[in-house]
């Protein structure tokens, strides 16, 4: 059934919970195994807002929410098309994304699964707001590529940050700075953890929303152009703080390792 013939929000779905406590005891798990991603899902699922929710109400009504779901393209498979992506111009956005996967061995179907371990858990509803999660869900290594922010601990703790002033998923605030406390600790001194999470925050606030943007007709140009189109601006802070391992002799990969 096309998206668009399935109601904007099913009759039987309930409002999502909000347990902080639950949300903490799987930020826990996180760093424990920073890998284990559907431990993220657990803590957005945790922590939803009313914000996140008339956000998605406004998109889905919007003429240009209603024009995309009405495409019904699958973004996972045009993601994960490697080949297609390989062939579009140098310095174009797809590129940078295409190179930026295989560079790190992961996909968009990876992400999927993940999620799917997590939906397997709680209901699920056949409705557009179920879309709309999954194209944010879709959306995240975009984020990455946009912004600048690389996965390594602190990099990840900037794009939730950034993706919370995009989407107001209150879950992953909560992860930014949780997270942010639990990178401050292991790292060396003068990295500017906080000073970055908050710009990212900042930054998402100013740019252009990624997860509503046209996808498919951003991805064969220029990223450079694509950035300022989008008003997303360079990430000062987490690049200092980049620097700041360096010169320390340390990988920003192993600000969460655990002791």
């Amino acid at each position: 059934m096309p998206i668009s013939d399935i109601p904007l929000v099913h009759p039987e779905r309930e409002r999502a919970p909000f347990k902080p406590l639950k949300a903490l005891h799987h930020f826990r798990k996180l760093i424990a195994d920073k890998e284990d991603t559907e431990q993220v899902f657990h803590i957005t699922n945790n922590l939803r807002s009313q914000r996140y929710f008339d956000d998605a109400m406004r998109f889905l009504e919007s003429d240009f929410g209603k024009e995309l779901r009405a495409r019904d393209e699958n973004l996972v498979a045009i993601l994960d098309d490697h080949e297609s992506l390989k062939a579009m111009p140098a310095g174009s956005f797809g590129r940078a994304y295409v190179e930026f996967m295989e560079r790190e061995n992961i996909s968009a179907q990876g992400l999927v699964e993940e999620n799917a371990k997590f939906a397997s858990k709680i209901p699920s509803y056949p409705d557009q707001l179920e879309w709309f999660g999954h194209r944010l869900r879709d959306t995240h290594d975009l984020v990455h590529i946009l912004t600048g922010y690389g996965r390594d601990p602190l990099g990840e703790q900037c794009v939730l940050a950034f993706s919370y002033s995009q989407n107001f998923s209150l879950g992953f605030l909560f992860i930014a700075y949780a997270g942010g406390f639990e990178v401050k600790r292991r790292a060396p001194a003068g990295v500017p953890v906080f000073k970055a999470i908050r710009q990212a925050q900042r930054h998402g606030k100013a740019a252009a929303n990624i997860g509503h943007s046209d996808i498919t007709a951003l991805l064969p140009r220029s990223i450079d152009e694509v950035r300022a189109e989008m008003n997303i601006a360079p990430p000062t802070h987490y690049q200092s703080a980049l620097q700041v391992c360096a010169d320390a002799g340390v990988s920003p990969h192993d600000m969460l390792v655990m002791a």
